[in-house]
């Protein structure tokens, strides 16, 4: 594993542990060239995923925005990094047991509203007024006054 910090190609791993949902290693590293100490993520990929986005375009599925999207939905609500993880984990792992390779956002949009309104309804509403374009606060009102029908 290269040194993220000078480019150094030999680094060494000081301590592996499964994470929590034993779905990740977390590895512990040093640099004996520079000294600094580095953590990093090991998951199996059962395949390459690509997303066709809404205009057709396919481009790499990449975790990290994925992260991200939830990072934002999720932003100032009480819910822990380490579960925003586990949901990301659930979302790739699902995606790649559909078979296919190719997954249209439309899908993996479903997936994380899936589970946003199972985790919090802020950040469900949150996400869903950009997955559902809303464009005025009637929208809102729409979609809320669903939410609440389920609710009670």
């Amino acid at each position: 594993m290269r040194c993220p910090f000078c480019g150094h190609d030999d680094t060494q791993v000081k301590d592996s542990r499964p994470t929590e949902d034993n779905a990740t290693i977390r590895r512990r590293r040093y640099c004996p060239e520079c000294g600094s100490r580095f953590t990093t993520f090991e998951r199996v990929q059962l395949r390459e995923l690509s997303v066709i986005k809404g205009n057709g375009d396919k481009v790499p599925f990449d975790r990290e925005k994925l992260m991200r999207s939830l990072g934002i939905a999720l932003r100032k609500r009480p819910v822990e990094e380490d579960r925003i993880e586990r949901i990301v984990n659930g979302i790739q792992r699902r995606m790649e047991t559909l078979g296919e390779s190719d997954i249209p956002t439309k899908i993996i949009g479903e997936m994380v509203m899936e589970s946003l309104a199972d985790l919090d309804s802020v950040a469900y509403v949150r996400f869903a007024s950009v997955y559902k374009d809303f464009h005025e606060a009637k929208d809102f009102s729409k979609f809320v006054g669903r939410l609440g029908d389920k609710i009670e």
